[in-house]
């Protein structure tokens, strides 16, 4: 399952958690001010980027630009523990899938899509091939009624 880590003033935090519910793809949600994010969430963060600290770590934010803080001479460690004190620091949204090592920082409406579960992908891609009116809305259709359909024999 999908973990997004928030916070409640971000527009890009609801706008992906607003696709993820229209393409109902499950996630569960984690408000970086609300929960204390945990050393694990860091590693799983840091396990998933390609570019460790850079990739997470927003240094617009106003504690980066108000202090005299180095955050590039900083040990692995320190920068952790600075995060996990201030995680104000941490770009958001920030959107992890540990079973298909899938993660994006932000929001971007085509990068949102790595996302997409299997099924829904191959749709999208016979539409694209398809000819006359098949589009992404009905491919989304589609997937819709047949995971629809699944749910209602598994509760017969």
């Amino acid at each position: 399952m999908i973990t997004i880590y928030t916070t409640p003033s971000c527009s890009s935090c609801r706008k992906a958690k607003k696709w993820l519910d229209d393409h109902r793809i499950p996630y569960s949600e984690k408000n970086i001010f609300n929960e204390n994010i945990t050393e694990d969430d860091l590693d799983l963060m840091l396990e998933h980027s390609q570019n460790g600290f850079e990739d997470i770590i927003s240094t617009r934010s106003k504690i980066i630009r108000e202090s005299d803080i180095n955050i590039d001479a900083m040990r692995t460690n320190e920068l952790k523990r600075f995060i996990l004190d201030n995680p104000s620091v941490l770009k958001r949204p920030i959107m992890i899938d540990p079973k298909d090592n899938k993660m994006q920082v932000g929001y971007n409406d085509e990068e949102i899509r790595v996302f997409i579960p299997k099924r829904l992908r191959e749709l999208i891609v016979y539409s694209s091939f398809s000819q006359g009116d098949f589009t992404y809305q009905k491919a989304l259709e589609i997937y819709f009624d047949e995971m629809d359909s699944r749910t209602d024999k598994s509760n017969s």
